[in-house]
């Protein structure tokens, strides 16, 4: 994973939550994780991921994704088992 990846996977679990973060860059980055976007959900404004056993389906928004979504993409994150400042520290 890259240093920008890393800074977006960061962000995804900063304090107060960011809202500048594009749904384009979260696909990227479960994508480096070892996940999929899922193509079937890929209908009007919907993505679905499975990362490490799980799936999720998230509103996919036009510019930056909102927060209830970025707190949905954490937990979901969470539930993989992922830990940006264990496994991609800065």
């Amino acid at each position: 994973m890259n240093h920008r990846h890393c800074k977006v996977l960061h962000a995804l679990y900063a304090h107060p939550v960011s809202t500048n973060i594009s749904m384009k860059d979260i696909e990227v980055v479960i994508s480096e994780l070892g996940g999929e976007v899922d193509a079937k959900h890929h209908q009007g404004a919907r993505v679905g991921f499975k990362l490490n056993g799980h799936s999720a389906v998230f509103h996919e928004a036009g510019h930056a994704v909102p927060k209830e979504e970025v707190q949905k993409t954490r937990k979901f994150l969470e539930d993989c088992g992922v830990d940006p400042e264990r496994d991609y520290p800065l």
